[in-house]
């Protein structure tokens, strides 16, 4: 059994996301019902979208990571806990003894949920069941127990699928992408405090009447307010705070204007690679809901899919781009802090782009909302970061010089995580019986009143009438 799931596991950190998306996309349309020549080609189309997706992405967390490095040296700040970026999260996560087992524990939690009609999300984003173990290994590192481990990963399986549920319909009307959700757990659990913190603003006067989005810069600045031209001029803005001193005038120059180009042509390009995955996902989704219907009548059949379809929104970008500098300052301010962030920066539109449904895309809101999230992962991290460095020692990660300890922003940052550790030192094995009962409650809340949680989480029923 070990040797399958080890070889398991190596096939699925050899082919990564975009080989190992379409092959699952193609089995599961298959299945469903779709001719194979169809299902073919839409897996294909996925695979393509996901790596022009991932090659613009690259592009920029490329930039913004330079701004970011530019901007972390400028202030001269030193930190002993190191920010190693979620790439060497996830490799701690399937290193660990929980990754051995993630993939099987994902896969049959998500079909016991579907069986049970407790979900209506089929997970295929398996490569990014690595957020599962991770915690999962947090756990195995406070406890030294495997056991405490699987079911801290199962548990947060299941969470994640609670959350696709609840946030499908506002994101599905928000960025005009039908039939899928978002099973990702980095992404999902602001969701929570981006509501409290909407109905915060709602009551200040004054603050609650604020209101800039992409479509009123647009209307009101004419082609200054397009995507593309805020990208170019929040790169700019980005570029001479990080490279005012990078040299003579013609080197600031030239770093000044390749930032501001770049994040330009983000802003055009990841929506037009969420368009040709849109390509793709309808002939899934189609065969999806004409399974279902024909077995089960009206039930909705959701496909999962990793939070990089959310952040080709304008506002989502650009939300990102101005919390940037908002994050280093806050690694400076914050009292006790002891966390330097390098590698993650760039992954703050993964963070922020599950509010924009809520926020209706509302840039203001959406940037405090993501302040006040990073705010609170700072002290996250600074908790968790003993066990993030002891899972990573376990799985044999190599320390950066000069770190003491480290963490990331995914999955370093989440209070998710913090909750779940916290039960289980606290209360031990009752802890997560505590864990299972809160989710095992949140899904009966949610099903008992579906509409009003929709609603919380940005829905508009008025949406769906006049469609």
């Amino acid at each position: 059994m070990d040797g399958f799931l080890a070889g398991l596991k190596a096939a699925v950190d050899t082919m990564g996301p975009t080989v190992l998306l379409p092959i699952v996309i193609f089995i599961i349309a298959v299945v469903l019902g779709a001719k194979v020549g169809r299902a073919f080609r839409a897996a294909v189309t996925i695979g393509v979208a996901f790596i022009g997706i991932n090659l613009v992405l690259g592009l920029m967390l490329t930039s913004i990571g330079d701004v970011a490095k530019a901007i972390v040296t400028n202030t001269g700040i030193q930190r002993d806990i190191v920010d190693v970026g979620w790439p060497s999260a996830a490799a701690i996560a399937f290193g660990s003894s929980v990754g051995l087992w993630v993939i099987p524990i994902g896969i049959a939690v998500n079909i016991v949920l579907l069986l049970t009609r407790l979900t209506r999300t089929l997970n295929v984003d398996v490569w990014n069941f690595w957020h599962f173990a991770f915690i999962g290994s947090l756990a195995v590192a406070a406890t030294d127990s495997l056991v405490y481990g699987l079911i801290v990963a199962a548990l947060m399986v299941a969470l994640c699928l609670l959350f696709a549920d609840w946030s499908a319909k506002a994101v599905q009307q928000f960025y005009g992408i039908p039939g899928i959700s978002v099973p990702h757990l980095a992404s999902a659990q602001i969701l929570p405090i981006a509501i409290v913190l909407n109905w915060i603003i709602d009551r200040i006067p004054g603050i609650n009447k604020i209101e800039i989005n992409t479509e009123t810069f647009e209307k009101r600045f004419g082609v200054f307010g397009e995507p593309v031209i805020l990208g170019l001029i929040i790169g700019l803005v980005l570029g001479v705070i990080a490279y005012y001193n990078a040299g003579d005038f013609g080197v600031v120059l030239s770093k000044v204007l390749q930032t501001g180009m770049t994040l330009a042509a983000v802003m055009l390009l990841l929506p037009r690679m969420v368009k040709i995955l849109m390509e793709g996902l309808l002939p899934v989704s189609d065969a999806a809901q004409a399974f279902v219907k024909k077995r089960t009548g009206d039930r909705e059949l959701l496909v999962g899919l990793d939070s990089a379809i959310l952040i080709g929104h304008p506002a989502a970008i650009s939300s990102s781009l101005i919390l940037v500098p908002i994050a280093i300052i806050l690694s400076i301010i914050l009292p006790g802090n002891r966390v330097i962030l390098f590698a993650d920066l760039a992954v703050i539109p993964f963070i922020v782009a599950m509010t924009a449904p809520l926020l209706k895309g509302n840039v203001f809101r959406m940037v405090i909302v993501g302040t006040f999230t990073l705010a609170v992962g700072f002290y996250v991290a600074n908790a968790l970061a003993p066990l993030f460095t002891s899972a990573a020692q376990s799985s044999g990660f190599k320390m950066p010089a000069n770190a003491v300890q480290i963490t990331s922003v995914v999955d370093g940052f989440l209070w998710v995580s913090y909750a779940v550790i916290a039960a289980i030192r606290s209360l031990g094995a009752a802890g997560l019986g505590l864990i299972a009962i809160i989710i095992a409650g949140a899904f009966w809340a949610y099903h008992r009143n579906t509409a009003a949680w929709e609603r919380a989480a940005g829905a508009d029923e008025n949406a769906d009438k006049t469609a």
